[in-house]
């Protein structure tokens, strides 16, 4: 019998959609859910015998395995700098044993040959069933908001480009982020109306636009696609919320409260204030918001120096920056921009809850949320029968105590 065919029961405090199942149970079968609910109800459903060995486990929590919608790397792996499929692994390995069970790997800015090289090496991990697929992030972004992204390689908007990386990507291209004030961007004949038709989901960010330029964009996409588009990581890389100038803030949260939208949030304590995290659940509701890592190669390994793509990184007490060339050698490069997290989707979502955010809500938006904007819903990022085994265990602390994908247990070590 193979390990996916086994029978596996885990039990725990179950946090489901809207509620927690103080003794609940997830039985699995073949890598799918087969029953997920309290032990009560499991034993009225004929599950009594696979619950025998089982005991209560009340100190930890079982949770749908995570799903990240924007990750660069980590384990010393930088997605945008691999030349093989191999080279990449450790990085979707470092991820999943902290309980990212589904993920996109992410690229940067970089030249179009670089990107187009980069998404067919991810593709291959995309067809192995490693990842999920790609989100690139660039290059049609804003120069005054382009973050850690290499300037030389920002441009205008392409749809020949769109093209060649979506066919590169073999049809794991995913999403892709852009400004709406580049030109080439928005209109007929444009980048979103070329990603639209390619199956990628637009994702507006890293800009300076104005609300109007954002509302626009917003407009385009949701009609086309008759579905929510998505905001990359809100306020970062964004001209700030301001009274006279509201920029493209204002017209994202406008967006996500009527349903138009899906706000990205790193709510890793780095790039925003939990209070701020907090008060975007409040606002728009947990399911308009998805927690994301925009972890890079630094994620679970040592400070020190490291590449994201064409960019040199400093991470110093785990704040990746791009070093300033004013900056003493061996100092915190205090004043660089920031260049992605070092954080794991759990650390996110535990982050989240102690700054306020319910627990059912900071889970629901690092699973089910991301799931929904993959299409996945029922497939992964929920304990429903029929759905994908993938699970976490956590301890009272939200931290990471077993994993299973495919119903297979994750080998956890180091986590």
């Amino acid at each position: 019998m193979s390990a996916m065919s086994e029978v596996v029961v885990v039990r725990g405090r179950l946090v489901l959609a809207s509620s927690v199942v103080d003794d609940g149970v997830v039985v699995t079968s073949g890598g799918r859910v087969e029953f997920a609910g309290s032990v009560v109800d499991a034993l009225e459903a004929g599950h009594g015998p696979a619950l025998e060995q089982v005991p209560p486990a009340p100190g930890t929590y079982v949770l749908p395995g995570l799903v990240d919608l924007h990750n660069h790397g980590g384990g010393g792996a930088s997605f945008p700098d691999v030349t093989t499929a191999a080279e990449a692994l450790p990085g979707v390995l470092e991820h999943r044993r902290h309980g990212t069970t589904t993920l996109l790997a992410s690229l940067v800015t970089a030249q179009p040959e670089v990107l187009v090289q980069r998404a067919a090496v991810l593709a291959e991990l995309a067809e192995a069933g490693e990842i999920e697929g790609l989100h690139a992030e660039g290059p049609f972004l804003s120069y005054r908001r382009r973050g850690a992204h290499n300037p030389a390689d920002l441009q205008e908007g392409s749809v020949e480009l769109v093209a060649d990386m979506a066919r590169a990507a073999r049809g794991y291209l995913r999403t892709m982020t852009v400004a709406p004030e580049v030109p080439g961007v928005t209109g007929p004949g444009g980048v979103a109306e070329a990603l639209v038709e390619a199956g990628v989901l637009p994702s507006l960010g890293h800009t300076d636009g104005t609300t109007e330029q954002a509302e626009a964009l917003i407009e385009q996409v949701t009609a086309a696609l008759g579905a929510p588009m998505t905001a990359t990581h809100l306020f970062n890389g964004m001209r700030p919320l301001h009274h006279r100038q509201p920029g493209p803030i204002a017209a994202c949260l406008a967006a996500a409260a009527r349903g138009d939208m899906i706000v990205e949030l790193i709510g890793d304590g780095v790039h925003l204030d939990p209070a701020t995290v907090r008060s975007v659940f409040d606002m728009v509701g947990a399911d308009q918001v998805v927690l994301v890592t925009d972890a890079m190669a630094a994620a679970g390994v040592a400070d020190g120096r490291y590449e994201l793509g064409p960019m040199s990184v400093v991470v110093h007490e785990g704040v990746a920056r791009i070093p300033t060339p004013q900056a003493a050698p061996g100092t915190p490069e205090e004043e660089g921009p920031i260049a992605g997290g070092t954080a794991h989707l759990v650390d996110v979502v535990r982050c989240a809850v102690r700054g306020g955010v319910p627990l059912v809500d900071a889970v629901r938006s690092a699973t089910a949320v991301p799931a929904r904007v993959l299409g996945l819903a029922g497939e992964v990022g929920a304990l429903v029968p029929g759905a994908r085994a993938d699970i976490l265990v956590t301890d009272d602390d939200l931290r990471p105590l077993r994993v299973l994908r495919h119903g297979v247990n994750v080998d956890v070590a180091g986590a």
